[in-house]
């Protein structure tokens, strides 16, 4: 068995979460409900630093008083946020949908015809981030070798890229 405390907030959680997390999904809106976990949540953690001032006679009003507090942030920061984004400049020539999905799908196909050693380099470099240095101590080569090794990759790769944009 844990501590007095422990115990304590293990029956809070058991008899008072089901009417706290209904209280918050009546009052969700904005928010979906894939906040509601991460909003009881947010109640129970604070429920539990501030257990000692949690009272006996009015556990389930004071724990709805938290959950009302912490949905009231949390409608603050989506506001915030929102308003932030439609200040935001729109992407001027965004590429379409189906630009991503054919580039997406030339690049997959380029580098599946590569061998699996200029497709690691390429990974680690492009995808890793590791510049000839760093791919050097990853490969257990010198930088020279690693330099000329993504060099090459990256030449076949072009190759066979080009080679899918052929209709």
């Amino acid at each position: 068995m844990g501590s007095p405390q422990d115990d304590r907030f293990r029956r809070l959680v058991r008899e008072h979460s089901p009417a706290v997390g209904n209280y918050l999904r009546r009052r969700l809106h904005p928010l979906t409900v894939a906040d509601l976990d991460d909003l009881v949540e947010e109640t129970l953690f604070v429920v539990w630093r501030r257990l000692d001032d949690v009272p006996t006679e009015a556990e389930l009003p004071w724990m709805i008083g938290v959950a009302r507090n912490v949905l009231r942030n949390a409608r603050r920061s989506y506001y915030r946020r929102t308003n932030f984004e439609s200040t935001l400049p729109e992407p001027a020539n965004a590429p379409s949908a189906e630009d991503f999905v054919i580039a997406d799908s030339g690049v997959r196909d380029a580098l599946v015809a590569l061998n699996d050693d200029d497709r690691e380099v390429l990974m680690l470099n492009a995808w890793d981030g590791l510049d000839t240095h760093d791919l050097g101590v990853a490969l257990s080569i010198t930088t020279n070798a690693a330099a000329v090794r993504l060099s090459r990759a990256q030449a076949r790769f072009r190759e066979r890229f080009a080679a899918t944009q052929v209709i």
